[in-house]
C-alpha cells in the first residue's frame, strides 16, 4: 500500500482499487483509522482522538489531491 504522507508518527496510505467509500488509511504503531475523503469522518478503526485531529488537519488542505488520486489510482506521496 503506497504511502501518501506522514505526520507526527502517523503514516497515511491509500490502496489501489480499494473498496468504497473513497478513503485513506492512517496508522501509528498500534492503531489505525479509515477516513472518508469527502468529509474526513473516521468510519472504521481505533485511532486516538488526538491523532484523528492531526489527520483531518493534514487532509483538509489536500482534499482535492486525495480525490484525484482515488479517481485516477495515480497514488503518490503528497506530504
Amino acid at each position: 500500500m503506497p504511502i501518501i504522507g506522514k505526520i507526527k508518527g502517523i503514516i497515511l496510505r491509500m490502496f489501489f482499487g480499494d473498496h468504497t467509500p473513497p478513503h485513506f488509511h492512517a496508522s501509528n504503531n498500534e492503531y489505525e483509522g479509515l477516513f472518508k475523503i469527502d468529509d474526513f469522518e473516521m468510519f472504521k478503526g481505533d485511532l486516538s482522538t488526538k491523532d484523528q485531529k492531526e489527520v483531518k488537519k493534514w487532509a483538509k488542505s489536500r482534499q482535492s489531491k486525495l480525490k484525484d488520486m482515488w479517481d485516477s489510482q495515480d497514488i503518490q506521496n503528497i506530504d
